[in-house]
């Protein structure tokens, strides 16, 4: 049985984080996923700025409705998008009536979708969670009774470095962190980094990218396109041709930085396995066999209370309560069995045939 999931991401194009574009392909790859929204959470940059925050990547960028658009073409979905707001929250308990209505759509978008939908939802948040935090002001019945989890990836493991996600804004972070609303907590950074490993924040290093010679070729050309910071106008006919090897070597040399994984594996119910073999996959539940040993991807039970920075605290729990913290137990062990891992799902998922939209009736006529 799939599980409804609406994903908010700080997702950009040309790419900010390209994690995020990359992040992306699980909503649609995934089969025990059903991708019901993606809630676009971007930060003007001169905002940014001026409201005292850290300075954005490089621009231009905009809010990254180009990749929704080309994994919807390539799938063959309509998985509706909107943007947020592109400012900060004032308060914990902000509203943001006031914003423009184009950046009213996501919010809009988010409380429809929770509205329309007869199960619970999984909400992930890769961003800010600035969208679901000013929904919850905004009806906050409505989410209690409708979110399934709250999927929050953002914070440290402990309350010193001010990591990413919480700068984007502080009060977003405190309104979830204070609320009784079910909530997953997965920590970005520890004390010292986003780029360093414990056992509670969920970052790893893919070495290298070279594994996406070897994915479906309308999403090796997505990652291309994304990874490449390509600007073609023509992005959905970009998906029908091969890139040159001028764009495409880079592309495979670079590393790459992840956050994202733990959220999908958990939300739904994968397990990280090392095969009898030595090989290491992430398959579902019901593939663990007799042999296979487990790398831990869980949460534990907690306690949660936030700071004025935006950050939290955490204090493990055997009580019951509606609050979790991520758990590995060896993160070294944990990156080697990702860097085998990860690059094997991504190259098992198959977009649906015709993948492309440029197939003509007679075309289909002539291969029946």
């Amino acid at each position: 049985m799939s599980v409804p999931v609406v994903t908010v991401t700080d997702l950009y194009h040309p790419p900010e984080d390209p994690g995020d574009n990359v992040d992306l392909i699980m909503g649609y790859g995934l089969d025990e996923v059903d991708l019901r929204a993606v809630i676009l959470d971007a930060l003007d940059e001169k905002r940014h700025l001026v409201d005292g925050g850290v300075p954005g990547y490089p621009g231009p960028r905009d809010p990254g409705i180009v990749p929704v658009t080309q994994l919807n073409a390539v799938y063959g979905h309509n998985v509706p998008f909107a943007t947020s707001p592109f400012t900060r929250m004032r308060t914990p308990y902000d509203t943001m009536t006031e914003v423009p209505a184009f950046q009213q759509a996501g919010i809009d978008l988010l409380l429809d979708t929770l509205q329309r939908s007869d199960e619970k939802v999984h909400v992930l948040s890769f961003g800010s969670a600035r969208p679901i935090a000013v929904a919850y002001n905004r009806e906050p019945e409505l989410v209690a009774a409708k979110v399934a989890r709250v999927h929050l990836c953002g914070g440290t493991s402990t309350p010193t470095y001010l990591e990413w996600n919480v700068l984007q804004d502080p009060q977003a972070m405190i309104r979830l962190v204070s609320t009784d609303l079910p909530i997953a907590l997965y920590p970005c950074a520890t004390e010292e980094s986003c780029y360093a490993h414990d056992r509670h924040n969920t970052f790893y290093r893919l070495h290298d990218m070279r594994w996406i010679e070897g994915m479906h070729p309308a999403l090796r050309r997505y990652l291309g396109y994304a990874l490449g910071r390509l600007t073609r106008p023509d992005y959905l006919r970009v998906l029908d041709e091969d890139l040159p090897d001028e764009v495409m070597e880079p592309v495979y040399a670079r590393s790459h930085d992840v956050w994202e994984t733990a959220v999908w594996v958990s939300v739904t119910g994968r397990r990280i396995v090392r095969r009898p073999d030595g090989t290491h996959r992430i398959v579902r539940g019901d593939d663990v066999g007799p042999g296979d040993v487990e790398i831990r991807n869980e949460q534990l039970p907690c306690r949660a209370w936030p700071h004025e920075s935006g950050l939290y605290s955490f204090e493990p729990t055997d009580e019951p309560t509606p609050t979790s913290v991520f758990v590995r137990d060896d993160p070294a062990e944990y990156e080697r069995a990702m860097n085998e891992a990860t690059p094997a799902l991504f190259q098992s998922f198959r977009p649906p045939e015709p993948w492309h939209g440029d197939v003509r009736t007679d075309d289909r006529e002539m291969t029946r």
